[in-house]
């Protein structure tokens, strides 16, 4: 039988160049049910035979074990996060066995402005995706047509990356760069998860993860705010540049010449806040503080509204500086806040 399919494609999706589309029935048709308890006391054969409960019983046989019983605590945490790990990824691999190969039939036909285009060769292949519990293999039909790249169905029932890591790893890939260096994050993640992620494939990672990021908040409404002032501050960090791998080194520095050039990266932020009123006293307590803690009875100080804050390396002061504008003028239209701007000398003649 034959298939249609919608043409909204998802950006960093499934295979080579082209993203699976959406499957307009869910996939696949019907899931096995869980064996209830009465079942499982009556099939006992049923719980042992899968490998995920094989390494399951393996794991307890290990933990009642004479010589687990006496090895210290640390090493049995250790050796249990380890084995525990391969008993999250055969599950994992059982319940993507249960979702099939994709196969919808002897022919995907896709709608497309100039009419329905017909796939009809078929192919199944395998695939080796990395995920949090380590990698697991998925067998699926591919779909394909002369001058065209393959279709995945189940690729596109998955919502599978076109990367061969798992949307979960490299989120947490990517939070770890967020906070540490590339090299420092890979090597957290390999101890988190057991998974190993070369640090060339992070830095191919986090462009993408960063792609969407105008455009996300050019379509975010304004979110309500009580505060009666608008704060915009814009500021300059030096970013330390790594020589390219093939560059000389340099026998001796010259005077004012530096070991790693700098290049200036623009930080902004944007928020709301209420007024704090304070007397004089207040103010010059807070700037020359005389007790090592504030009274308890003193009220805490507005805290900001909405703020957002973002930082660019590649564009330059103006065009940062102009997003600080178009962000002010969004929240606050007609102008009726005050509007406080906060920076430095090397940006100020820009910012007026």
């Amino acid at each position: 039988m034959n298939l249609f399919y919608g043409n909204k494609y998802r950006r960093n999706m499934s295979t080579a160049n082209i993203a699976t589309p959406f499957l307009p029935t869910p996939f696949p048709p019907c899931y096995p049910t869980p064996l209830s308890t009465l079942e499982r006391q009556a099939h006992p054969a049923a719980i042992v035979t899968t490998p995920a409960a094989l390494e399951f019983a393996s794991l307890e046989a290990w933990l009642t074990s004479p010589g687990t019983l006496q090895l210290p605590l640390h090493q049995i945490e250790s050796q249990q996060q380890t084995k525990g790990r391969e008993v999250q990824r055969l599950l994992l691999q059982a319940h993507l066995q249960l979702r099939g190969d994709g196969d919808v039939g002897p022919a995907l036909c896709v709608p497309q402005s100039a009419g329905v285009v017909r796939h009809a060769r078929r192919r199944l292949s395998t695939r080796v995706l990395k995920t949090i519990f380590g990698p697991v293999e998925l067998h699926r039909m591919g779909y394909s047509r002369d001058g065209a790249s393959s279709i995945y169905p189940l690729d596109r029932a998955l919502a599978l990356p076109a990367r061969s890591f798992s949307y979960e790893l490299q989120r947490r890939l990517v939070k770890a760069a967020v906070q540490n260096p590339f090299l420092e994050s890979v090597q957290t993640i390999a101890e988190l998860t057991g998974v190993s992620v070369s640090k060339r494939s992070l830095e191919e990672i986090l462009p993408d993860a960063a792609q969407d990021f105008d455009a996300f908040y050019r379509q975010r409404s304004a979110a309500p705010a009580t505060g009666s002032i608008l704060v915009a501050a814009v500021d300059g960090k030096g970013i330390p540049m790594v020589k390219p791998g093939g560059a000389q080194p340099t026998a001796r520095l010259t005077k004012g010449q530096k070991a790693n050039k700098k290049r200036m990266a623009t930080v902004a932020t944007v928020f709301t806040r209420a007024p704090w009123v304070r007397t004089p006293q207040q103010v010059i307590e807070s700037l020359f503080p005389t007790r090592h803690s504030p009274p308890r009875d003193a009220p805490a100080p507005p805290r900001p509204e909405n703020q957002r804050v973002w930082a660019s390396l590649l564009k330059g002061k103006t065009a940062v500086i102009q997003e600080v504008a178009e962000e002010m003028d969004r929240r606050d239209p007609l102008r009726s806040l005050t509007r406080l701007g906060l920076t430095t000398a090397s940006v100020r003649s820009r910012f007026a």
